[in-house]
């Protein structure tokens, strides 16, 4: 069934899952184009009508924005529940069972010696992003030059699939990259909502959890 509505959806946009520029189209037929759009909301879902005011390539860039911090945000929920859960266990104490208590507290903790290399590692990662994604701005072009993506690159495309993972169908890689679009918000909420928790009445996730 959801490959259906996949190949219905593709099929009546006469796109493909790889994001073109989008020159000579007006943002929200744009918008159509990309992943993300998903039951139960069949059209673009933008309550605030941000798209009306803003050009393809703010939405680009708004999108390469969403699929960044989706990412970091599955990774931030995968280290909440890991980085408060290990401590409990004998086999798995973080740095000598020094680290301990809820996640939004236990950073504060680490000392010299991970922060640095940690640092540079995102740094680098930050550093081949622009590289690869963003062009470079030109001051004859004007003020729109500047902050944009380039015209061939598809948002969130670093070239990083070591598995193998990624279909080469474009149903199949169209409902993939939706799939990930909506886990990562799902994720930014949830993360949202964990630190806000931990932050009312400082007591960790899996206690929430446990007393219920």
């Amino acid at each position: 069934m959801s490959m259906k509505l996949v190949n219905n959806s593709v099929a009546r946009r006469g796109v493909s899952c790889k994001a073109a520029s989008g020159k000579g189209m007006d943002p929200r037929s744009y918008l159509k184009t990309l992943p993300g759009i998903t039951s139960p909301f069949p059209d673009v879902f933008d309550p605030l009508s941000l798209a009306d005011s803003a050009s393809v390539p703010t939405i680009r860039r708004w999108r390469e924005s969403e699929l960044i911090h989706s990412r970091v945000a599955m990774l931030a929920a995968v280290g909440f529940l890991v980085g408060e859960k290990v401590e409990d266990v004998d086999a798995f104490t973080l740095f000598e069972g020094k680290i301990t208590g809820p996640a939004i507290n236990q950073f504060q903790q680490i000392k010299q010696g991970f922060w640095e290399p940690l640092l540079i590692t995102i740094g680098l990662a930050e550093a081949y992003r622009v590289a690869l994604g963003w062009a470079t701005p030109n001051a004859a072009a004007g003020e729109e030059s500047f902050n944009e993506l380039k015209d061939e690159y598809e948002m969130g495309n670093l070239s990083l699939d070591p598995l193998g993972l990624a279909p080469t169908n474009a149903a199949e890689l169209l409902e993939m990259q939706t799939k990930e679009l909506n886990n990562g918000r799902l994720a930014m909420i949830a993360v949202a909502g964990f630190t806000a928790q931990e932050l009312v009445d400082k007591k960790g996730i899996f206690e929430h959890i446990n007393a219920v």
